[in-house]
């Protein structure tokens, strides 16, 4: 009977040693500095040990690319909400800044929103942001998109229960 220190290392462990370095290598290579990959290496490996990824991964560099991609992009999205932010904060007068406690919370509401509606289409997220941010009406959201009244109004439909089922739908425990 093998005890467990005996026992073949985790596959987690495998993977780490044997691809840690080459992940790190090409995310460094995505975001121009050592310190964001090394983050992001980190916390792709962090998704692996919660996926439970017992079997053998027949495509390491691939399955490792594929979840480091996706936090790439939740990257680059945070950094773009923050700088529209900053953006628009050093359009403010000074007066009118909000406190640095007051920035942390509207950055993390506008990423949550951001992560939210990731999951919808391009033309039904447009015609949502058009609605809700710019105050645009169904026909002017139409033209703007080059679409019909009727297919904004179903993307706004498709929009708002996603928007809902994110709210309230009840958590798999």
């Amino acid at each position: 009977m093998n005890s467990p220190s005996l026992a073949s290392p985790h596959p987690v462990e495998s993977l780490y040693a044997e691809h840690h370095g080459w992940l790190q290598g090409w995310l460094r290579r995505k975001m121009g500095n050592s310190f964001d990959a090394a983050d992001l290496a980190h916390d792709t490996f962090v998704r692996v040990l919660g996926k439970n990824a017992s079997e053998d991964i027949r495509e390491p560099r691939a399955y490792l690319t594929t979840i480091a991609g996706g936090l790439l992009a939740s990257h680059w999205r945070r950094h773009a909400l923050e700088q529209a932010w900053l953006d628009t904060l050093a359009a403010r007068p000074m007066a009118l800044a909000p406190s640095p406690e007051e920035r942390c919370l509207i950055l993390e509401t506008l990423e949550e929103i951001a992560r939210l509606l990731d999951g919808l289409p391009a033309q039904v997220r447009e015609a949502f942001l058009l609605s809700q941010l710019d105050g645009l009406t169904y026909p002017q959201i139409a033209e703007r998109l080059g679409t019909t009244v009727n297919v904004v109004q179903k993307a706004m439909v498709r929009a708002m229960a996603h928007c809902y089922k994110a709210l309230y739908a009840p958590t798999a425990r």
